[in-house]
């Protein structure tokens, strides 16, 4: 398999020309139930299997799933910093380098699940109520020198879902071929 498809199992994420609310209703879908299908992947994950790499050089799967805690947690900040302020500029982090401190690097995954099903309720409760004005509020994000609307960023966070949980199945199915850190 090619690196550029174990890196991006269902592509890269494209924003559709339109954002029509049959979409951002199917978004907002994705993000609800993501840590049901996440929880329902990894539940009977052994301590190795955690440990098992998505694609050469790629995180172990416990280092996606505390990355999601950690990147959905900047999301729903991000978006309330819309929502509260006037463009307000928001604060990249190195993910990167998150992914290797001590709580993403452990094994008990338990609170990184219970912080995405709470945080995912939460989430979803603050989307569905959004009126078409407020998802066109807006936060500037300095790394990409842009604006991005809530709406669009809905989509993102629904790829961002889909995609790491493409990346616990491919680790899955490959049974630990692309390496692990035991």
């Amino acid at each position: 398999m090619e690196l550029e498809q174990l890196k991006y199992p269902i592509g890269k994420y494209s924003k559709p020309e339109s954002i029509t609310s049959s979409i951002l209703n199917s978004w907002i879908d994705d993000i609800e139930s993501f840590p049901d299908q996440l929880h329902n992947l990894v539940e009977d994950l052994t301590e190795e299997q955690l440990n098992w790499r998505y694609r050469p050089g790629g995180w172990t799967i416990k280092q996606v799933v505390h990355h999601c805690a950690d990147s959905h947690i900047n999301s729903i900040i991000r978006f309330k910093l819309a929502l509260t302020e006037d463009s307000p500029i928001i604060r990249p982090y190195f993910e990167d380098l998150w992914a290797e401190t001590a709580d993403a690097t452990s094994d008990n995954i338990y609170y990184s699940l219970k912080i995405l099903d709470g945080l995912h309720k939460k989430w979803v409760v603050l989307l569905r109520s959004l009126s078409e004005e407020q998802m066109e509020r807006v936060y500037f994000h300095p790394e990409h020198n842009k604006h991005f609307t809530i709406r669009e960023t809905v989509g993102t966070y629904s790829w961002h879902s889909r995609h790491h949980l493409a990346h616990i199945q491919q680790a899955i199915d490959h049974n630990g071929e692309y390496g692990n850190v035991i």
